[in-house]
C-alpha cells in the first residue's frame, strides 16, 4: 500500500514539535539541552572508559555497565540531531524515511536497555543467592553471549515496526507530538487500517519490556528473601547496598516508560505539555542519572575518578 501524497516529486515531510508553549528557536531550552546532552556523553563515556581501563573492573558486573553505558549512548545519539536541530535552528522538517530510522533506533536501543537491566538483576540475583557458584555461573563466555542476545534482540524486534509503517499511506496531519519520532506519534497519522502495526507493536513491548519488567521483579523478591534471611544487620545492609544502584536505574528508566506507553492509549485528553515532558524524561533523563549514579555508588568507579581528578 502507497500513501497518494508520497510520489517521487514530492516526498514525504513530517513536522517535528518542541514544547508546547515556548518559541521554536528557545535558547533558554537550547542551553539545558545542550548541556543534558554533554553530560550524557561525558558520564558514560568516563564510565567505559573507566571500566576499559582498569583490569580490577573486568567482571560480570561491570561487563553489564558497560553495555548500559553503550545503550544510554545509542538511546541519547538518536535523539540529538532532531531535538537540536529545533532548538537551536527551527529546523523541524524531517523526511518520512530520516524519521523511521530514527523511530527504529530510538526503540531498538530502549529494548536493549531493558535487556541490560534484566541481565544485570541476574547478575545481582547470582551475587546474593548463589554467591559461591557466582564465577562458575558468570563466566566471560556467558556474559558475551548474553550481551550478543540482548542487543539482537532489540535490533530484530523493531525492526518489523519499521517496514510496516514505512508501507502506511499518512494523509492526515503530518505534525508529530514530539521533537522526534516515536511509533505511537507516528502510527496517529495514518489513515489507513493501523491494526496489524498497533497489535504487533503492542505484542512486541509485552514480549521485551512487559517480560523483562515481571523477571526483575521476580528476580528482587528472591533477592529480597534471601537478604531477609541473613542474620547480621551489618551484612544484610551491606547485601542490599549492591542493588541500590540497579533498582535506581530501574526505576529511572521503567516510571516514564509506563507514564508515556499509559498516557498514550488512555490519555489523549491530557495537554500535549504531559506528552511531551514524559516523552523527553524517558529518553533524556535515564542516560544522564545512570552515569551519575553508577559513578557516584560503585565505589570502584568513584576512587578511579577522583584519583585522575587529584592528578589533574
Amino acid at each position: 500500500m502507497s500513501s497518494p501524497n508520497r510520489t517521487e516529486s514530492s516526498p514525504l515531510t513530517l513536522i517535528l514539535t518542541g514544547i508546547p508553549g515556548l518559541p521554536m528557536s528557545s535558547y533558554w531550552m537550547a542551553l539545558p539541552l545542550c548541556c543534558l546532552y554533554l553530560l550524557m556523553l561525558l558520564g558514560n563515556c568516563t564510565v567505559l572508559w573507566v571500566i576499559k581501563t582498569d583490569h580490577s573492573l573486568h567482571t560480570p558486573m561491570y561487563s553489564f555497565l558497560s553495555m548500559l553505558a553503550v545503550a544510554d549512548l545509542g538511546l541519547s545519539l538518536s535523539t540529538l540531531p532532531t531535538v537540536l536541530a529545533i532548538f537551536w535552528f527551527e529546523a523541524t522538517s524531517l523526511r518520512f524515511e530520516a524519521c523511521i530510522v530514527q523511530m527504529y533506533f530510538i526503540h531498538s536501543f530502549s529494548a536493549i536497555e531493558s535487556g541490560v537491566l534484566v541481565a544485570m538483576a541476574f547478575d545481582r540475583f547470582v551475587a546474593i543467592c548463589h554467591p559461591l557458584h557466582y564465577a562458575s555461573v558468570l563466566t566471560s563466555s556467558l556474559v558475551m553471549k548474553l550481551g550478543g542476545v540482548i542487543f539482537t534482540r532489540g535490533l530484530c524486534v523493531v525492526l518489523p515496526v519499521a517496514i510496516l509503517i514505512k508501507e502506511m499511506p499518512f494523509c492526515r496531519s503530518h505534525v508529530l507530538s514530539h521533537s522526534f519520532c516515536l511509533h505511537q506519534d507516528m502510527l496517529r497519522l495514518v489513515c489507513g487500517d493501523v491494526r496489524v502495526n498497533s497489535v504487533y507493536g503492542l505484542t512486541a513491548v509485552i514480549l521485551t519490556k512487559g517480560l523483562d519488567s515481571l523477571t526483575i521483579l521476580l528476580s528482587y523478591v528472591m533477592i529480597l528473601r534471601t537478604i531477609l534471611t541473613i542474620v547480621s544487620q551489618e551484612a544484610r545492609a551491606k547485601a542490599f547496598s549492591t542493588c541500590i544502584s540497579h533498582l535506581c536505574a530501574v526505576l529511572i528508566f521503567y516510571i516514564p516508560l509506563i507514564g508515556l506507553s499509559l498516557i498514550h492509549r488512555f490519555g489523549k485528553h491530557l495537554p500535549p505539555l504531559t506528552h511531551t515532558l514524559l516523552a523527553d524524561a524517558y529518553l533524556l533523563v535515564p542516560p544522564v542519572l545512570n552515569a551519575l549514579v553508577y559513578s557516584w555508588k560503585t565505589k570502584q568507579i568513584r576512587r578511579r575518578l577522583l584519583i585522575l581528578l587529584g592528578q589533574r
